[in-house]
Formats: C-alpha cells, sequence, structure tokens
C-alpha cells in the first residue's frame, strides 16, 4: 500500500510540474491577441518558443505513469474522457503547427489565422484540463465493472465549467508574469495592467469556486477531518496567493512567478487531498470507485517503476534547470525568431 500511496503522490508532482511549466505558456497563448502589432506577438511565441515542447513531455510523463502504475483507472479515464481527450490532443498539435506555420509566410491574413488558431487552441486546452478537475471532483458514472456508463454530454456540468473557467484565469495570470520577465518597454506596462486584471479575475473565481465546492463536494473535506495537518495545504495555498500582488507591487516579477508557481502546485495538492483514496470516483455508487488500492499494477511493476523513476528524475530536473537558464532573461527578435 506504501508503493501505491508514493506513485498517487508521484503522479501528483508530474502534474504539478505539467501544470507549472506548461501553464505559463498556455497562459501566453491565451494572452497572445491582446498583443498589438505582429513584432509584439512574435515576442510572445518566442518567449516560450525554446521551453513549450519539454514542458509537455511532463503530460506525457504523467500519462505514461498513470499508465503503468493505474492501468485500470488509465483505461477507464480514457473510456469517459475520449472525446474530451481527442480535443485536448487536438488543441495541443494545433497551438504547436500554429506557431511553426505562422512565420513561414509574411501575409497579414496568413498571420492573423495562425494567431486566432494559436489562442483559441491555447484556451480551449486550459478549460479542458480544468473541466477533468471539476469532473473529477464531482465524480463521474462508472458501474460495477469500472467502465463509463454516460456520455459526453454528461461531463458538461455547471460546476466542472466553473472549475474550467477558473483555470483558464490561473493560467492566464500565471502567463501574464511570465510575460512581465520576458519583455521590457511599451509592452512590460501593458502585461503590467494584464496582471491585475487577470489577478482579479482569477481571485473572484477562485472564492466564488471555493463556496461552490464545499456546497456541492462535502467530501472534499473527508481527509482533511481525518488527517488535520492536511490544512498546512490551505495554508500555503493562500500565503502563496497573498504574495503575488505583494511581489507584484514590489517590482519582484521572479518572486511574483515563484508564488503563482507554488499556488498551483498547492491547488493540484488540494485536490489531490480532497480526492484521495479515489483516483476516479463513481457518482452511481462509491463503492465502484477506481482507489489507489483496487485500480493499481502489482508491488512489484511499482517498486521497479520507482527505481526507475528515482534514476531518471535528477536528469530531467537538470535537463529542466539548463534549459531555462540557457534561455533567461528578455526576449530579443533574431532571423531564426518565430
Amino acid at each position: 500500500m506504501d508503493l501505491r500511496v508514493l506513485w498517487f503522490v508521484l503522479l501528483g508532482v508530474l502534474l504539478s510540474g505539467y501544470a507549472i511549466l506548461d501553464g505559463f505558456d498556455l497562459g501566453v497563448g491565451i494572452l497572445h491577441l491582446g498583443a498589438r502589432n505582429d513584432e509584439e506577438r512574435r515576442i510572445f511565441l518566442n518567449s516560450i518558443g525554446p521551453l513549450w515542447d519539454g514542458n509537455e513531455v511532463w503530460l506525457v510523463t504523467f500519462g505514461g505513469a498513470l499508465f503503468a502504475a493505474f492501468p485500470d483507472a488509465y483505461a477507464t479515464a480514457f473510456s469517459a474522457f475520449y472525446l474530451a481527450f481527442m480535443l485536448l490532443l487536438f488543441a495541443l498539435i494545433f497551438r504547436a503547427v500554429s506557431m511553426e506555420f505562422r512565420s513561414k509566410r509574411e501575409w497579414a491574413w496568413w498571420r492573423r489565422g495562425w494567431d486566432v488558431a494559436f489562442s483559441a487552441a491555447s484556451f480551449v486546452a486550459a478549460l479542458l484540463f480544468g473541466m477533468a478537475v471539476g469532473d473529477s471532483m464531482l465524480g463521474i458514472p462508472i458501474g460495477a465493472n469500472h467502465e463509463y456508463a454516460g456520455g459526453f454530454f454528461n461531463l458538461l456540468r455547471p460546476y466542472a465549467l466553473l472549475v474550467g473557467a477558473l483555470n483558464v484565469s490561473l493560467f492566464a495570470l500565471h502567463g501574464a508574469i511570465y510575460l512581465n520577465m520576458k519583455t521590457h518597454g511599451e509592452l512590460q506596462r501593458r502585461v503590467r495592467r494584464w496582471m491585475w486584471h487577470a489577478f482579479g479575475i482569477f481571485l473572484t473565481l477562485y472564492m466564488f469556486t471555493t463556496i461552490v465546492t464545499l456546497a456541492e463536494v462535502p467530501r472534499a473535506l473527508g481527509n482533511f477531518q481525518r488527517m488535520p495537518w492536511l490544512w498546512a495545504l490551505v495554508g500555503v495555498n493562500v500565503l502563496a496567493l497573498a504574495n503575488i500582488p505583494r511581489s507584484l507591487f514590489l517590482r519582484r516579477p521572479g518572486q511574483a512567478f515563484a508564488s503563482s508557481a507554488a499556488a498551483i502546485a498547492a491547488l493540484i495538492a488540494l485536490f489531490g487531498a480532497a480526492l484521495y483514496p479515489n483516483l476516479i470516483a463513481s457518482s452511481l455508487n462509491p463503492a465502484w470507485s477506481l482507489t489507489v488500492a483496487n485500480a493499481s499494477s502489482s508491488a512489484k511493476t511499482l517498486r521497479i517503476m520507482a527505481i526507475i523513476a528515482a534514476c531518471g528524475m535528477p536528469f530531467v530536473l537538470s535537463y529542466t534547470a539548463v534549459i531555462y537558464w540557457i534561455f533567461r532573461g528578455k526576449v530579443e527578435l533574431g532571423k531564426l525568431s518565430y
């Protein structure tokens, strides 16, 4: 059981890594159409150009780890969210295609079309990620055979859409803070205004979503009653969020970005704490839920995976740190830029 819990936590770490790293470049995409001219849009694209594909590796690794550690949950999740996952995959592919194709021609209509596609795909991806979290919190119709018993429209619930909107605002805020570190001049001054607007929208949605969650998902507090130390996650989340406007006011963009990253990690930790021991909760009968106990691989498989993860993670973290160090600083457009 300890190995099962370990992999539940490691999945949360991988999901946090993806949300923090790919979250800001999805946020840049959401804000992309706010740029006033072609040069500013190129700055936005080149701020994430060397990083976005490496960021998405965290999502691929999360999917692979879920498949190996909890294959039953992986199968049920893809059955339940199949169409949503296809839409997500289409959005992620379209983002990459938009970035690569945009610079191939200088026609205004060509670039404008790919700009709209890039921003729309970023928005859709962020919305779908948030909706998946909302549906997971509510539970989905899983039968006794662990198969999905609903349809696509069963997932389009008001609470899921609310969490999706919250995620869009969070990534937009995260992306604006990142752009503040990568731009200068008049563009940076406009980005600073966007940060404050994004923070206001996010804070409003955050407070409303918290209230609705407590009303609609009362079991979310079950683990907090059994393990009071989990309330420390709430404290970390609140402090991290409170430090964002403080850092923005003091003109400390690096600290604001670190606080935004910490808030994202804390939110995912709270999601895991509310969900555990479930991986996928059944809305038809709690006994039919997929948990860390009934959906996991063998102990031998989990043990081998833990050894591989212990050997591989230092290399992944080192590579990520080196890439971000190399491409630090403000964006400067060159002949090889997007």
